[in-house]
C-alpha cells in the first residue's frame, strides 16, 4: 500500500511540475531545495500523515552474535615426525585410536642409525686415549720436559674429540637411543618413537615400508581434555568485548546451548575484519571434536545509547538514513546517513558524526520516512 501511495504522490509531483502555475495554487512543489532534501506541499503532507519523533536514550541489550570452531591449545596438538628420517618398519595406529603418553607408535629403521652408533663408539674409545695423552703432556710440561707445542696439540685433539662425542650423544638421544646402552657393543638397527602426549590419533600419513624425511609429518595426536571455543567477532563489536563475559555456544550437531566465558581477546584483525575470541567451556568434555562449527551469543549487558524507532530508519543501497525536519513551515526534510547498532523491542541504536543529528534537539520523521525516500530518489531520477 505504501508503494502505491508513493507512486500516486510521485505522479502528482511530476504533474504539478509540468503544469502551468496558477494563482492561488498551493500544491506547487518547492523547487529550490538541496539534493538531499525534500519539500512537501500541503496536499502531500496531509496524504503522508507525517509523524515526528526525537532521538532518546535507552538501555539496549548489546549481545554479540558470532561463529567459530572448537579448537585445542597448541600444547594439546602434536605432529609426529622422524628426527633423522628412515623407513617405517611397523605401526599399529589408526585414526580415532587412543594412545597414552610414552606408548610406542612407530618403529623406524635405517643404515644411518647403525653408522651413528659406530661413530659414537669409535669416538668414545679415541677419547680415552686422547685424554690420557693430554694428561701425560700436561705432567711433562710441569717438569719442563716437553715442548709447549706438543701440549697444545694434545689439548686440541682431546677437546675436539670430546665435543664431537657430545654431539653424537645428543643425536642418539634425539632418536631415543641411550648412549650408555651401546657402550657395551649392543648396536640397534631400529628406533622406536613414543607418543609425547596422551590423546586420540587424528591423522595417519604413513604405511609399512614408506621412507619418511625429517620434515614429513607421520601422525597427528590431539588431546581433547581441554577443548576451547575460538569465536570470530566482527571489528565493529570489539569495543563491547570484555574478559569474563558469558557466552552461549550452540554446536552444529547439538540442539542445546553450552556455556563458556571469554578468556582472551585477539589483538589482530583478520582480512575478513574479525578478531579471534578465545572462550573456555564450563565443564571439560573429552568427547568434543576439534574443528566442530558453532554459533555463539556473547552477553555484553545493557548499555545506555541513543535510539530511534525502527520505522524512522530507512535502508538504501546498503546504507542507513533518517529524515530530519529542517523547516516546519516549508515542510522541508533533510536526509542524513546514520550508523546503526543493536535492535531491541522495536528500537535501534543510531549514531552520526553530523552535528545536526543531536539527541533531543531535532525532530526525526518516524512515520512516512519510507515515502520521503521514494519522493527524493524519484525526483533525482
Amino acid at each position: 500500500m505504501k508503494r502505491i501511495l508513493s507512486f500516486i504522490l510521485f505522479a502528482s509531483v511530476i504533474f504539478s511540475c509540468s503544469a502551468p502555475a496558477e494563482k492561488g495554487n498551493e500544491t506547487a512543489l518547492t523547487t529550490e531545495v538541496e539534493p538531499d532534501e525534500v519539500s512537501l506541499t500541503e496536499e502531500q503532507f496531509q496524504s503522508l500523515h507525517i509523524e515526528l519523533c526525537s532521538i532518546e536514550k535507552r538501555s539496549l541489550s548489546g549481545n554479540i552474535k558470532a561463529t567459530g570452531v572448537l579448537d585445542v591449545p597448541p600444547q594439546n596438538l602434536v605432529s609426529i615426525s622422524a628426527p633423522l628420517g628412515g623407513f617405517v618398519k611397523s605401526t599399529d595406529l589408526l585414526e580415532g585410536m587412543h594412545v597414552k603418553k610414552g606408548q610406542t607408535i612407530v618403529v623406524l629403521e635405517h643404515p644411518d642409525y647403525i653408522q651413528l652408533q659406530q661413530d659414537y663408539l669409535d669416538g668414545k674409545n679415541q677419547l680415552e686415549f686422547l685424554e690420557s695423552e693430554y694428561q701425560r703432556q700436561l705432567d711433562l710440561s710441569k717438569e719442563s720436559v716437553n715442548a709447549l707445542k706438543s701440549l697444545q696439540l694434545a689439548k686440541a685433539n682431546y677437546f675436539a674429540t670430546k665435543a664431537k662425542l657430545q654431539g653424537l650423544s645428543a643425536k642418539l638421544k634425539l632418536i631415543n637411543i641411550n648412549p650408555s646402552e651401546i657402550e657395551n657393543g649392543e648396536i640397534k638397527s631400529t628406533i622406536s618413537i613414543p607418543s609425547p602426549i596422551s590423546g586420540f590419533v587424528s591423522q595417519v600419513k604413513v604405511n609399512i615400508g614408506l621412507h619418511v624425511n625429517p620434515t614429513d609429518v607421520m601422525f597427528r595426536i590431539v588431546d581433547t581434555e581441554h577443548v576451547h571455543a575460538e569465536a570470530q567477532v566482527f571489528e565493529k563489536d570489539i569495543p563491547k568485548l570484555k574478559i569474563g563475559q558469558l557466552v552461549h555456544i550452540r554446536l552444529s550437531n547439538e540442539v542445546s546451548d553450552r556455556l563458556a566465558k571469554v578468556f582472551l581477546i585477539g589483538k589482530e584483525i583478520t582480512p575478513e575484519r574479525t578478531v579471534r575470541v578465545h572462550c573456555h567451556l564450563e565443564g571439560e568434555d573429552p568427547n568434543l571434536t576439534p574443528g566442530t562449527f558453532f554459533s555463539a551469543v556473547i552477553e555484553t549487558g545493557s548499555q545506555l545509547v541513543s535510539v530511534l524507532p525502527l520505522e524512522a530508519i530507512v535502508n538504501f543501497n546498503g546504507k542507513y538514513f533518517v529524515f530530519v525536519q529542517k523547516d516546519s513551515v516549508k515542510r522541508t526534510y533533510q536526509m542524513l546517513e546514520v550508523n546503526v547498532g543493536p535492535v531491541d523491542e522495536g528500537f535501534q541504536e543510531v549514531s552520526s558524526s553530523d552535528s545536526s543529528l543531536t539527541p533531543f534537539k531535532n525532530k526525526i520523521v518516524n512515520k512516512g520516512s519510507f515515502d520521503l525516500l521514494n519522493l527524493l530518489k524519484n525526483a533525482e531520477e
